[in-house]
């Protein structure tokens, strides 16, 4: 086994393009990528060579994960086929396009399928974004098991590889929300061969020639960012107990006979008054970090201990940086779960090569007029980089992309607006967006590449902004200047979230965005204004809010432009107490904020939010199981409703439970019918827990998708809607 187990290196890797094209180039570009064998016979194709199984309406746009992996293994010279939304009852619609050559690829779609099927309550959603006329329903919950289940039932011997974000964010043992347990990595459930994790174009086109080369996707165990099942480690690597690169306090002897050393503190039976000799852990002189690994927890472990649950996730995150970052392991039952360090990043070249691929930006043509709102959303905007160092704790990009920022060139971002302009149905002279992950990180880097490469910070930005970061906003500011100056483009709107901590440090970024690419409103994310949840955040105090609300005035005023902040809060995160609550409250109350939009805490699979909320304690410190930090948590339905209400302190329907919880607390105070009174004493009629007259359907969220119209300003008051022309 020893000798499949090549370096994991960070020397810098193949170039993307530049594997040797697979024979069946020779049939060439497909317009679409075929979803039925007559398409497949219309291109001269007898069978295809890879085929994506995926949850969502298939658009040939990068925004859309299958596109990009698709035309990707196209440019390799592979014939792919789609098969977008399978009915999942049956296994007859996964022998539509046949068995493909080489593999099947699984993944659930650009959202995890439980979150895009649930709210934050459990409840069902009557939509989907990524569905043809928004309909929901048309996806099953664990879409990659499910899915790759079908296709063993259809084609026992054909190969599996899974990916995407559900795939991704579910390859070690994870605590799951909507079963409210602890599940084993997706590897197991969904008995696939390989796993991809991150954004996987690097491994897939490494991947994919070998397999057409004669290897089996479960023989692969050399390339990053993949993940797969084993018996153990092999001699030659040396395995480091996950509790002795954190020790989380005395736990159960570990069963694993291929451990390098016992845990430090594990229980022993030791006779009275005999001296125990702890023998040091030996890592050979010279031996190479690439062929190091580090042992988790076993999944019978996390799922029964806490404290373990929360070791295992900090020790994962403490993992990540493509630079240091070593191969975990984590025993379920008598096999191995092996993960191999993250991929490298793309470089720019390659991020270029990458969307410049011919997309068809339109979605398939057998959706005929139908409406898919996630495409609506995003077929006038450009997509200008990956990744996010932020680190927010409840957030997937980071657990998914990676925090080493990866940005396209300005000229082929300038090139796909031209090309947006000139192709995209409908265009009128507006992108909706230049942006990605967050609006304002592009070419962000470290200034010193060593540095990064050996950095362990699970944020470059908390709790304050590393001295090594290098915040220049010039080449954004520059980028917006060059599209908003290209012929056709009226106006540039920047729509992806905006980090207020990096904007401060640049005013005339600031100037720049207020004055030209702000449609009214600007929607950024304070999350919170106390400091318990902002540290379990590892979010910027409000007072950096304050500091980016001034500037926004200034220059809005200056440029004569009426236009106002939406700041988006989270109810019910981990470390927020209803006292948290009740400030939030008053602070809205007091700038004039009137919430239409309750954003509540998702415990997403890996978060390190999620550990919290789980566990009870806080990996973003040391992990001790007589000490460190306890986070409570609002795990109750009714703790989660109060939350929510407080962000709603002005509908009435909140009013009798906020003023239940106002007594409890001791802030009666609170309740009258003043201006500095929270709630009133008074309740209109029809409305309150007695006499709800909403016919909202339960667990109906309102969002752009399902007609939910802009907010209105702090007051009440209406912003200027932009006219046609150009700001000045």
């Amino acid at each position: 086994m020893a000798e499949i187990f090549e370096l994991l290196s960070m020397d810098t890797p193949k170039p993307l393009f530049s594997y040797r094209k697979y024979w069946a180039q020779r049939f060439g570009v497909a317009p679409f990528l075929p979803m039925s064998r007559d398409e497949m016979d219309a291109l001269g194709w007898d069978r295809c060579d890879v085929i994506l199984v995926t949850g969502d309406a298939y658009v040939d746009h990068p925004s859309f994960g299958m596109a990009i992996i698709g035309r990707l293994l196209e440019a390799q010279g592979f014939r792919v086929g789609i098969i977008s939304q399978p009915d999942w009852r049956s296994a007859d619609p996964f022998r539509t396009l046949g068995r493909p050559n080489l593999f099947f690829g699984i993944t659930a779609g650009n959202m995890d399928s439980m979150v895009n099927r649930y709210t934050a309550d459990r409840r069902i959603r009557r939509n989907d974004a990524y569905t043809p006329n928004d309909e929901g329903g048309r996806r099953p919950d664990r879409a990659v098991i499910v899915y790759a289940q079908r296709v063993r039932e259809a084609w026992p011997e054909a190969p599996i590889v899974i990916g995407g974000i559900e795939a991704s964010l579910r390859r070690i043992a994870h605590y799951d929300y909507w079963s409210d347990k602890v599940r084993r990595s997706v590897l197991l459930d969904s008995r696939a061969d390989l796993l991809l994790f991150g954004n996987a174009e690097r491994a897939l086109v490494e991947v994919a020639p070998r397999v057409a080369a004669g290897e089996h996707p479960r023989e692969i165990r050399d390339v990053r960012g993949t993940a797969w099942l084993c018996d153990g480690a092999p001699a030659d690597w040396v395995v480091l107990d996950s509790t002795e690169v954190d020790t989380p306090g005395p736990v159960a002897a570990h069963p694993d006979p291929y451990a390098v050393a016992r845990a430090a503190g594990c229980a022993q039976d030791v006779a009275a008054g005999a001296r125990v000799v702890q023998l040091p852990r030996e890592i050979p002189r010279g031996h190479p970090r690439e062929h190091t690994v580090i042992r988790l927890p076993a999944f019978e472990q996390v799922r029964s201990d806490p404290v373990l649950y929360a070791h295992a996730s900090r020790v994962l995150h403490l993992e990540t940086n493509p630079g240091n970052a070593r191969a975990l392991v984590q025993r379920h039952g008598d096999k191995d779960v092996w993960l191999n360090p993250p991929p490298i990043p793309l470089t720019t070249s390659e991020m270029d090569a990458l969307f410049d691929l011919p997309y068809a930006r339109a979605p398939h043509p057998s959706y005929g007029g139908a409406r898919i709102p996630a495409w609506e959303m995003i077929r006038f905007s450009v997509n200008i980089m990956r990744g996010c160092f932020g680190g927010c704790t409840f957030c997937s990009i980071t657990e998914h992309e990676g925090r080493i920022i990866q940005s396209r060139s300005e000229e082929s971002i300038l090139r796909e607006v031209e090309e947006i302009r000139d192709k995209v149905e409908g265009f009128t002279g507006v992108v909706s967006d230049l942006g990605g992950p967050t609006a304002n990180m592009y070419r962000m880097t470290c200034k010193d590449p060593e540095i990064e490469r050996s950095c362990r910070r699970l944020s470059c930005v908390y709790p304050g902004i590393c001295k090594n970061l290098n915040t220049d906003h010039s080449a954004l500011i520059g980028l917006y200047r060059k599209a908003r100056a290209l012929p056709g483009v009226r106006k540039v709107l920047i729509a992806s979230g905006l980090r207020y901590d990096l904007a401060v440090e640049s005013p005339e970024y600031v100037r720049e965005l207020v004055t030209h690419h702000v449609g009214g409103y600007l929607k950024i994310a304070p999350e919170h204004t106390e400091n318990g949840p902002l540290s379990k955040m590892m979010k910027p105090g409000i007072g950096t809010y304050d500091r980016f609300k001034a500037m926004f005035d200034r220059f809005s005023k200056e440029a004569g432009k009426e236009q106002y902040l939406i700041p988006y809060f989270i109810a019910a995160h981990p470390g927020t107490t209803d006292e948290d609550m009740l400030q939030l409250a008053l602070w809205l109350k007091r700038n004039g904020f009137r919430a239409d939009q309750v954003q509540a805490f998702l415990p997403g699979p890996m978060a390190l939010a999620t550990a919290m909320w789980h566990t009870g304690r806080n990996p973003l410190r040391g992990i001790h199981r007589n000490g460190g930090e306890r986070v409570h948590a609002a795990r109750g339905l009714r703790a989660r409703r109060l939350h929510k209400a407080f962000l709603r302190y002005h509908d009435p329907e909140n009013w009798p439970l906020l003023r239940d919880a106002l007594q409890r607390m001791g802030r009666a105070d609170l309740i009258g019918n003043g201006k500095r009174h929270l709630v009133p004493r008074y309740q209109p009629a029809g409305t309150g827990r007695n006499g709800r007259t909403s016919t909202r359907p339960a667990g109906r969220i309102r969002t752009q998708h399902t007609g939910l119209k802009a907010a209105g300003p702090p007051g009440g008051r209406r912003a200027r809607r932009p006219g046609p022309k150009r700001p000045g």
